[in-house]
Parts: C-alpha cells; structure tokens; sequence
C-alpha cells in the first residue's frame, strides 16, 4: 500500500503534497495555517508566537515601500510569499539546508500550485523574486531585533542592514491567530480585488 501523501484541510480539501494542484488550494486554508505557524521555531518574545501570517502581511508592507509603483500582482505575490508552509512549516534556514534539496523542490510545487490558483505565473520573474526577497530580509531583520532577541549589529550581520526610510514607523506587536488570519484574508481579498 502506497504511503498517504495528501493532508485533508478544513476546507474539506484534500491536498496532494507531491502533486499539488491549484484547484485544492484555499486562501481560507492558506490563512489558518500561516496564522498558527511560528516564525523562529517559537523563539520570540511575547504571549503570542510571531506567525508566518503576520509576516507575510509585513513582507507585503515592506514590498510596498521599496515598490511603490509595482503591479498589484506582485505584492499578491508578496503576500503568498511564504504560502506552501501552511502546510509544510516554517524551517529556519540552517534546518532547511540539512534537510536538503527535497525541501525546496516540494516547497517550489506548492509554490507554482498556489500562484496559479490566484492568477500569478507559476513562477514568478527573477527580479520580481528579488524584490520580495530583499523585503523578505528587511522583515526578518525587524523580527530578529524586536522579537527574537537580536542585537542590531547581529541582525546586520545575517541579514543586512536595512534603509532606515524603509523601517521606519514599523514597530512590530504580537497578536492572537484569529486576528491575524482574519487580517491575511482580507488583506488578500483587497489584492485579488485590485487585480
């Protein structure tokens, strides 16, 4: 008998892992899970883990300062950035490169799954990955230092320092999953009618 490889979602879907599709993809699905996963395998400050939802709100945020004049489909893009670890997880980095290559490859399935299923190429162009990264990194340094217990001069070492006029106003607060799945949604909802 061949191993199970799909998860059922409380949508009532059922996603295969190998071979995803876009037609078993949910946003409502999409923001649960984000909105109960933790970045930083949980080690941030506070009576709330920092979700991989309420990152992707921030990454998309940021998207926006250094993009201002982007196509509203990139900050979609923005925004689902981090999607396929609604069902996978979030890794830190250095779990991911133990894990190896088989990580990436099923995180880029889910990945061309979820673009499609909202309208986005499969995969997305080269500099449009590098904006979202470059703000992917500004987030990741505004986590470390106000959540994770960072020293600035650490989180400039691992992720850059960020332009000032970028981080600026950006205070970060912790808040129940509920609130933030809520927020991804509708946040979503404004992208998708803005396309």
């Amino acid at each position: 008998m061949a191993a199970r490889a799909w998860q059922r979602m409380l949508s009532g879907r059922r996603l295969d892992l190998l071979d995803p599709t876009p037609m078993d993809i949910e946003i409502e699905d999409i923001a649960h899970g984000l909105a109960f996963v933790a970045r930083w395998n949980g080690q941030t400050r506070g009576d709330y883990a920092y979700s991989v939802a309420e990152h992707s709100i921030l990454v998309t945020d940021i998207h926006a300062r250094l993009a201002p004049n982007a196509p509203v489909r990139w900050r979609l893009a923005a925004l689902l950035h981090d999607a396929p670890e609604y069902v996978i997880g979030d890794m830190i980095s250095p779990v991911k490169a133990a894990v190896g290559p088989g990580y990436g490859a099923l995180d880029d399935r889910l990945s061309a799954a979820i673009h499609l299923r909202f309208g986005l190429p499969a995969s997305l162009p080269k500099t449009v990955k590098a904006m979202i990264k470059r703000a992917d990194k500004v987030s990741a340094w505004l986590e470390a230092t106000q959540l994770a217990g960072f020293t600035e001069a650490e989180a400039d070492r691992f992720f850059g320092k960020p332009d000032a006029a970028v981080t600026d106003g950006l205070t970060l607060r912790l808040r129940p999953p509920a609130e933030v799945r809520a927020d991804f949604t509708s946040r979503h909802a404004e992208l998708m009618a803005a396309l």
